[in-house]
């Protein structure tokens, strides 16, 4: 995955409405569409705005590879508001020296981490920073074919996976540290997870919330008796011939896997054309139009505390132009590229490599990932730490910010040194 990060991102940056792009008309003829659907897309497309109309006053930009990355920091050291310094003291919570970078999940954007980046900042006395990946949030729309290149010369495409590890590190850089914090929730975990085997250097620890990470499943060894690692004794003529046959199986399973991998790439490019088309990009609006705020309750335990802040600041990115050609993107990313994870063994098999400090955090009524999942992929990471939060869905950063902070405090005092006691009770209650 190693690519240097280009000295000079492209200036050009397109950002168009998906239903008034003629290049998404994907072959298919105008009278398939009715004057009043023409008139509804057309009214969308004009109240839909350029992502940084619609920014925060405490939003920060900035460009890498061609795309305006969206982007907030919290920094303790200009905290005057609410909470004085003296409340807390300096002697009892850790001091972890990095900065932390939060990575969020699908569909969501640094709004996820509006209850917790003030409270991590003042914990671990350090930046805070978090940043809206390409098609989510405020950040810029770009679309294919993309610019920016890289070493190879080859467009480095923004929805990849590959361009949100390098954006990650690049923010390590931005922060003029050495190592930082990656915390990421749920999609955004398999970031973390990647940027740390891309530049494990560079990451001081890993605290993954309701991880979309799909664990191994426990090695189980049987007792094989006194029959294991022996062979039937055979004649040189029969240990030829099966040797033979083997050479054979072998020749025709390459021949059928080269076969599969063909048909599997057309089937990929031809659900790329189709995702990309008007009619595609039409299915991907009416979706998420109709079920995103439903998936947003669902993700809580309680979805009464789903009030219309929360739901404003999930939906307020679905008004910036292009938000649904950009989500098309990303999913075609998602589904046709490997990133060259043909070259490494699977995420499952190297989690055993992690070396830094983990700590895994999950809800037990999560209906996103279940919990089962995170226990599993806890017991695959070597040394890890796993935290339940009762009464608590898929977003424990958002529904139980308070308990998230103590979990957080915890791990980091253990990890990092720094005195623990009533480190809980500082802390609750600071949480906006």
């Amino acid at each position: 995955m190693s690519r240097q990060i280009s000295g000079q991102p492209s200036r050009r940056l397109i950002v168009s409405n998906a239903a008034s792009s003629p290049s998404l008309s994907g072959g298919f003829p105008d009278q398939y569409l009715d004057d009043g659907a023409q008139g509804k897309e057309e009214l969308e497309a004009e109240t839909e705005q350029d992502p940084i109309n619609l920014a925060d006053p405490d939003s920060c930009f900035c460009e890498f590879q061609g795309v305006h990355i969206h982007h907030k920091v919290f920094d303790p050291q200009t905290f005057s508001d609410d909470v004085s310094t003296t409340s807390l003291n300096a002697q009892e919570t850790p001091k972890t020296e990095f900065p932390m970078i939060l990575l969020h999940g699908f569909g969501a954007s640094v709004f996820s981490w509006n209850r917790v980046m003030k409270p991590l900042a003042r914990l671990i006395r350090s930046k805070v920073l978090a940043f809206d990946r390409p098609a989510f949030g405020l950040t810029s729309r770009i679309f294919h074919p993309f610019s920016g290149t890289t070493n190879d010369a080859k467009p480095l495409n923004p929805y990849s996976m590959v361009y949100s590890v390098l954006t990650t590190l690049y923010f390590i850089d931005f922060l003029a540290a050495d190592k930082a914090i990656l915390v990421g929730h749920s999609a955004g975990c398999p970031v973390a997870v990647d940027s740390y085997f891309e530049a494990p250097e560079r990451v001081a620890a890993l605290i993954l919330v309701a991880p979309a990470i799909f664990a191994p499943r426990p090695v189980t060894t049987t007792d094989a008796g006194d029959n294991s690692g022996k062979e039937a004794p055979t004649s040189n003529f029969l240990g030829t011939l099966v040797e033979l046959t083997k050479g054979v199986i072998r020749a025709i399973l390459r021949a059928v896997t080269g076969m599969a991998n063909m048909l599997n790439s057309l089937y990929k490019k031809a659900l790329a054309a189709f995702l990309r088309s008007f009619l595609g990009v039409m299915l991907v609006r009416m979706a998420i139009n109709k079920f995103g705020v439903t998936a947003v309750r669902n993700a809580w335990y309680d979805s009464k505390q789903v009030t219309d802040h929360v739901v404003q600041g999930y939906t307020k990115p679905l008004r910036a132009k292009g938000w649904d050609k950009a989500l098309v993107e990303f999913t075609v990313a998602t589904l046709t590229d490997n990133n060259g994870s043909e070259k490494k063994p699977p995420l499952s098999k190297r989690l055993q490599e992690i070396k830094c400090p983990v700590l895994i955090v999950t809800g037990d009524t999560d209906r996103i990932v279940p919990g089962w999942n995170a226990e599993r992929l806890a017991r695959a990471i070597p040394g890890s730490v796993f935290e339940v939060i009762k009464k608590c869905g898929h977003l424990p950063q958002e529904e139980k910010p308070d308990e998230f902070i103590s979990i957080v405090a915890k791990f980091l005092g253990n990890a990092f040194g720094g005195s623990q006691q009533q480190v809980d009770l500082k802390f609750q209650g600071i949480v906006s």
